[in-house]
């Protein structure tokens, strides 16, 4: 059989038939695999991908747009009325990394030089929640949890020993935290107390406090490597 050669796009590669370093063509230019991060819980608009990503520029985050839209993983598209504004969202294919995240993101949180208090985007401290929940910790507890960070909200689903997350309306669940990101994941890594964090004014409770408390427990960090 006859291997079709594939003219590689203008850039740096590793010219390395290696399906890894393939990858690594497609995803590994900085920022790249950080704004596929942003976009694992649906569409977001331009404006929204910058203010998420601390330190991206607009010509990097135009380009890198633009290089995974051009490597099939990234598509825009326009929001019908009354929205009618362009939004960029991973394809089937670029959605099909998001284990890849879990898995280096529970590694590298291993490392002692990795600092929890640098800037942490709200689809980080979810993402960090899928991957740091602990089923042995949540039994067989089934809860129904509303985070609300800003103008952005998720919703949370404890069942059946596992957890899920998507983009939702935070009102209506049994427990909703009204903060930012770094709070949360101060509340759930750190064990900083809710009624402290409350009496701070950086987080607002509603619904069953009791839900709230046992919500934080259900999640461990793994041991440093050294």
């Amino acid at each position: 059989m006859k291997l079709e050669k594939v003219t590689a796009k203008p850039g740096r590669k590793y010219h390395d038939a290696c399906g890894a370093a393939h990858g690594l063509d497609l995803i590994g230019e900085r920022w790249a695999l950080l704004v596929m991060r942003e976009l694992m819980f649906g569409p977001r608009r331009f404006g929204d991908l910058k203010k998420d990503l601390c330190g991206l520029s607009a010509n990097v985050l135009t380009q890198r747009l633009e290089g995974l839209e051009s490597s099939g993983i990234v598509r825009r598209r326009k929001l019908p009325p009354p929205a009618s504004v362009q939004v960029y969202e991973l394809t089937d294919w670029g959605r099909e990394l998001k284990p890849i995240f879990a898995l280096l993101g529970r590694w590298a949180a291993r490392s002692p030089m990795h600092d929890p208090t640098l800037p942490l985007s709200p689809v980080s401290v979810v993402m960090s929640l899928e991957t740091m929940f602990d089923a042995a910790k949540a039994g067989d507890a089934r809860l129904d949890v509303g985070l609300r960070f800003g103008d952005e909200s998720f919703r949370l689903r404890i069942a059946d020993g596992g957890l899920s997350a998507e983009r939702a309306q935070a009102d209506g669940a049994e427990v909703v935290f009204d903060t930012q990101p770094p709070v949360l994941a101060g509340a759930v890594y750190g064990g900083a107390p809710l009624a402290g964090l409350e009496a701070e004014g950086v987080l607002r409770l509603a619904g069953d406090r009791n839900l709230a408390e046992r919500f934080t427990t259900f999640f461990a960090l793994p041991p440093k490597a050294f």
